[in-house]
């Protein structure tokens, strides 16, 4: 993500909307992130209000079609929508940098 790691050649969004998607997902932490965990190097998981379901699962198919590496998993439960974030280990650093943006702006 562009902030804390370069954007890897992988991604095919042009550079003139990766700010655009990077301000998308800020929203999505500012607003509805309740919790974080590294659950492995690969894998991040994040508790998000289960009022965002359709708004996420729209945005991370989006990220998922420019940057393939990224594997979006959705768990619903009655009060939180978990989301698991998976990459493969040569992409451990774009994961990286992804939970240190998350964590900057989670909701309070």
């Amino acid at each position: 993500m562009n902030d804390e790691a370069r954007v890897p050649e992988a991604c095919t969004l042009p550079t003139a909307e990766q700010p655009l998607r990077l301000l998308e997902f800020d929203d999505l932490f500012a607003t509805s992130l309740l919790r974080q965990q590294r659950v492995s190097p690969t894998r991040l998981r994040w508790q998000l209000d289960p009022t965002v379901e359709a708004r996420t699962r729209d945005l991370t198919g989006r990220e998922s079609s420019c940057c393939s590496f990224f594997t979006f998993s959705f768990t619903a439960a009655r009060d939180r929508l978990q989301l698991d974030v998976d990459v493969p280990s040569e992409q451990v650093a774009v994961l990286d940098a992804l939970s240190k943006r998350a964590a900057a702006r989670m909701r309070a």
